[in-house]
């Protein structure tokens, strides 16, 4: 079977590739490369010793989107490619509005037009915005989102729920994840976001290798233990793990929209993660504190049951493999 996956070539997205490969599935991938390298798609191959076919390409491009499903006998997608900070859609809401609506929207028209009706989509936990319990579970509704980032991953999951509605054909999985950190155990693929990082891991990692002066914590008097925000980081081969799953759902699957938070259920704090890296790795992470971050909550985290018990799945690696993995990857990329 013969899935696209956009933004193949991100942090994500890669290590998903990765494990569809090792299932035995054909992999195709198109990714703009604004966030991420061309060189992945080695990487890639080189970890799992099978060809992927790559095209640079923008989603939004209707042209390249016809001409990649008119070459390939696509069978199902998974939709990774958007922008993904939150505080920096916070300060550009109309390119992350234009950028993950719009590829989406093309997206979607192109599958329709193709007759390719599965698909599954990255969405995220920041649809449930501020619900009156931390731990949040499928059947929440969605709420209003801190940031524009939160807003158009709700406005996709709309989207794609409305699809449905107008052609029940198809088959939707929306997976709702939490903090997604480490790299894979090989070295070759992490997250190496170009400039400075807006996620936790990677700005430890460019302190630990001194590529960067120090790490800010942004507030340090949440309503949290250690008064750092809390969250359920999982680490990304898991996480390529429950796109496996849903995926390998959908085929056996009524048509339908099925959704699924792939979170841990176990909150971490970010002074936690500083120092769970620093002990693992041995090696120092100086930190300063900082004010609050528009848009962070104090925490949330995953009810993961609807996944354990419907996509057999299950986040398994700790946040000591997280970090140590992480790091392994940076000093990797630093050779």
């Amino acid at each position: 079977m013969k899935i696209l996956l956009t933004g193949g070539t991100g942090y994500i997205g890669s290590h998903t590739a990765v494990q569809l490969l090792n299932a035995g599935y054909d992999v195709v991938i198109v990714d703009n490369l604004v966030n991420s390298k061309e060189d992945t798609i080695d990487k890639i191959k080189q970890i799992t010793g099978k060809e992927v076919k790559f095209y640079k390409a923008d989603v939004r491009d209707a042209e390249a989107m016809d001409k990649i499903f008119s070459e390939n006998d696509i069978e199902g997608v998974i939709h990774f490619a958007g922008l993904k900070a939150v505080g920096e859609s916070c300060e550009k809401p109309i390119e992350y509005y234009q950028n993950n609506l719009d590829s989406t929207l093309t997206l979607v028209d192109t599958m329709r037009k193709h007759n390719v009706k599965k698909i599954v989509f990255s969405s995220s936990a920041t649809i449930y915005g501020i619900q009156e319990s931390p731990k949040y579970v499928e059947t929440m509704k969605r709420g209003t989102p801190s940031s524009p980032y939160g807003t158009t991953k709700v406005m996709i999951e709309q989207i794609l729920e409305d699809v449905y509605k107008a052609d029940p054909e198809w088959k939707i999985s929306i997976l709702r994840y939490f903090n997604p950190v480490g790299a894979h155990e090989s070295g070759l693929l992490g997250e190496d976001p170009k400039g400075i990082p807006n996620n936790l891991m990677p700005y430890i990692q460019k302190v630990a290798s001194k590529q960067l002066e120090q790490l800010t914590i942004f507030g340090n008097d949440y309503n949290t233990p250690d008064g750092t925000c809390r969250r359920d980081y999982l680490h990304v081969v898991d996480l390529a793990n429950g796109h496996l799953k849903a995926l390998e759902k959908l085929d056996g699957s009524e048509n339908g929209v099925y959704i699924y938070n792939l979170g841990t259920g176990n909150p971490k704090s970010v002074l936690e993660m500083v120092n769970t890296f620093k002990s693992v790795n041995n090696i120092d992470v100086p930190f300063k504190f900082g004010p609050r971050r528009e848009g962070d909550l104090d925490e949330f985290f995953a009810d993961p049951t609807k996944a354990e018990k419907e996509l057999d799945w299950k986040a398994e690696k700790t946040l000591e493999d997280m970090c140590r993995d992480s790091w392994n990857f940076a000093k990797n990329a630093m050779n």
